[in-house]
């Protein structure tokens, strides 16, 4: 049978196909690209089945977080036996931390490998939202490459979301490889940001296409709010590090690529980026392309930029598909096996910027764990850049909850990025550039230009009283702070 010739679904009628216990994995990363009425339908039909008394759970494997119709709707229908790799909705954060889903936290780099070397078991199902497909079984993605291409491949059986709302033309900005399995891998030809290398559409094989559910929904992402004085802050705070390097000679004149997480804090830190005239003209390598991102290429200060996804507000992708030919020459959609790739990062020299919670006197950075035990998100990109950057940064306010909570705390409650990964820290008070600087030197340089002024005093009292050695510390008082915050809401004593 050819993909001209597959049967036309309901949702309903392609999610009959899924059975409990079933490994299920969709398209998209972010809201972007991913699966809408057969998110909505899985979860109606595991209603019906624990109506009847009977059990229907799936293990859902994505390539990031999604939109409403997949991890809300689950969690809401009690239908999720096992998740991975990152997610961020707020009923299945709380159904993760009721500790009622398991959640496997994982590098997003690393999703597509696992599934490759089978380390995820058989794949049932993939549900992979496309704006066309061919005889042969070429998928034309959406706005996502997620890890599509591998789901694609290894699924036994696979549903389509044709979906009609996103503009066919997408699949001018697609670049889809996919790298050969240890011990044939062979380098990766990418030397520049815009570099493509691959195909515009990734394969499948048509005998394994259940059929195709027809469509016509945007991408479910909503607006971020403004950000406030204090993102601003840090804004200002990263700029006047760049320019430093820049004129110590530590960047090049032509600047280098800049990967930037997601959130109020990451569109400051652009905005402001591209409002300094020190800052030439650049381009990125990065996970995600934002408003803010789109903001930069409106006003040319962006040249360029390879993403995994087109994560946009509804206007502004409006805007991108009203002026295609703008922006189909200035942007790749990658597969995040390559947009996160450690050697493409390490090759071009990405600068790159993420947010943390909360940041040690050592430079260890927690990202995902509020009071070392509530998932947030997941660490999702940020190691993959991270450890693999020419520079890496962490971004954060000194302070949340009005003063309650220091983000500079004596021991991070749990770590994912450890000290010999992290380089330059950026709060609203400054900026403490740790590299070549040995722990004992460590604690004040955070202290004075990181912490909030409040907290100070608390920090510099427990470094002075830490038992010495390479890592000073007071193992018996380093979470004063996170016992604090727990017995009386305030990090600050009364």
């Amino acid at each position: 049978m050819s993909c001209a010739e597959l049967p036309r679904l309901t949702a309903d009628e392609a999610v009959a196909h899924i059975q409990h216990g079933d490994t299920v994995v969709t398209s998209g990363f972010t809201a972007a690209g991913t699966i809408k009425a057969c998110g909505r339908a899985l979860a109606n039909r595991a209603r019906a089945e624990h109506e009847a008394g009977r059990p229907f759970k799936i293990r859902l494997l994505t390539g990031a977080s999604t939109g409403p119709s997949v991890d809300k709707a689950l969690a809401e229908a009690d239908a999720i036996a096992f998740r991975a790799p990152y997610q961020s909705d707020r009923t299945l954060r709380q159904r993760i931390n009721k500790d009622q889903v398991p959640f496997f936290d994982i590098h997003l780099s690393h999703v597509p490998q696992y599934v490759e070397y089978g380390f995820f078991g058989e794949i049932d199902v993939a549900i992979i939202e496309a704006t066309s497909i061919s005889r042969e079984g070429h998928i034309y993605l959406t706005t996502a490459g997620g890890a599509s291409p591998t789901f694609l491949k290894r699924a036994r059986r696979v549903i389509i979301e044709l979906n009609r709302f996103h503009l066919p033309r997408l699949r001018e900005m697609h670049d889809i490889f996919v790298p050969a399995l240890p011990p044939r891998r062979r380098e990766i030809p990418i030397f520049h940001p815009l570099d493509k290398i691959g195909t515009p559409y990734a394969m499948v094989d048509p005998k394994k296409v259940i059929g195709i559910v027809e469509t016509d929904e945007p991408d479910e992402s909503g607006s971020l709010d403004p950000y406030t004085e204090i993102h601003e802050q840090i804004g200002r705070n990263v700029v006047e590090f760049l320019a430093r390097e820049m004129k110590a000679g530590r960047i090049p004149p032509e600047f280098l690529p800049i990967q930037s997480g997601v959130g109020n804090v990451a569109n400051a830190v652009l905005a402001n980026i591209g409002l300094d005239s020190r800052i030439p003209p650049f381009y990125m390598y990065t996970e995600v392309f934002q408003d803010a991102c789109l903001q930069l290429m409106d006003a040319d200060r962006l040249l360029g930029a390879s993403t995994c996804s087109l994560t946009l507000s509804p206007d502004a992708l409006h805007r991108l598909y009203g002026q295609f030919d703008r922006y189909a020459d200035r942007l790749v959609i990658r597969p995040q096996s390559m947009s996160n790739n450690p050697e493409i990062i390490r090759r071009l020299g990405v600068i790159s910027m993420n947010t943390a919670l909360e940041v040690d006197l050592y430079g260890n950075v927690n990202s995902t764990h509020v009071g070392g035990t509530q998932m947030m998100n997941g660490i999702g990109g940020s190691g993959d850049f991270t450890r693999n950057a020419y520079i890496s940064m962490f971004t954060c306010p000194s302070v949340a909850k009005d003063g309650a909570i220091s983000a500079v705390v004596p021991m991070v409650s749990h770590s994912d990025h450890n000290e010999h990964s992290v380089q330059v820290l950026v709060t609203e008070q400054g900026f403490a550039d740790l590299r070549g600087v040995a722990p004992a030197d460590r604690p004040r340089i955070i202290i004075d230009n990181c912490a909030h002024p409040d907290y100070k005093p608390l920090l510099h009292d427990y470094i002075n009283r830490a038992a010495k050695g390479h890592i000073a510390h007071d193992l018996r008082h380093a979470f004063d702070f996170h016992i604090r915050f727990a017995e009386t809401g305030s990090m600050m004593p009364k």
